[in-house]
């Protein structure tokens, strides 16, 4: 889609505070194809090389229970920041099934999803729900003559005719940053 949903939460999980404020972050690519034996897989893994001094354990068992356990056992009492990106499954039983090891999170713990569907995240309960709208057509051309033209503002005495083509490019991009 291209609004910047992903950049968004990359900014919010680069964030100098947010490191600070966390015991350790997760970042998981769901996409289309959700596995939640997948997707726990990672997270553990991701989870017991941030809490261990030991080197990382490679989680061979596809048996989701026991993944949760050992999921739930080092995720309890951390306060950690889990980014599930893409996030297009809208089964609230898969969903249950992945943050129920995480109820025992420090509080302060968060888990933050990008999707593009609004059904997904009313299912995952986020709250609240941030819905990024398309740039205004100004917004969009003040990006793009930015980085078209190296400047935020095009000299209209030198550049007009530079300056409409640049306009209608900017609003066939629709509003989309990435398209930008």
């Amino acid at each position: 889609w291209g609004g910047g949903k992903t950049t968004l939460a990359q900014l919010v999980y680069n964030d100098e505070k947010v490191e600070e404020y966390f015991d350790f972050k997760v970042w998981v690519c769901v996409s289309e194809d959700f596995d939640v034996v997948r997707v726990t897989k990672s997270l553990l893994e991701s989870v017991v090389r941030n809490t261990t001094s030991a080197a990382s354990k490679v989680w061979e068992s596809d048996n989701l229970d026991i993944l949760r356990v050992e999921l739930k056992k080092n995720s309890r009492e951390k306060r950690f920041l889990f980014v599930l990106d893409d996030l297009w499954n809208d089964n609230y039983n898969d969903w249950d099934e992945l943050v129920s090891p995480l109820i025992d999170g420090k509080p302060g713990s968060s888990v933050i999803i990008t999707t593009r569907q609004q059904k997904v995240a009313e299912m995952a309960k986020t709250f609240p729900i941030y819905k990024l709208d398309p740039l205004s057509d100004e917004d969009c051309w003040s990006i793009l003559s930015k980085h078209a033209l190296g400047s935020d503002e095009c000299d209209a005495s030198k550049n007009t005719a530079l300056e409409e083509i640049g306009r209608k490019i900017a609003r066939k991009c629709g509003g989309l940053p990435l398209a930008l």
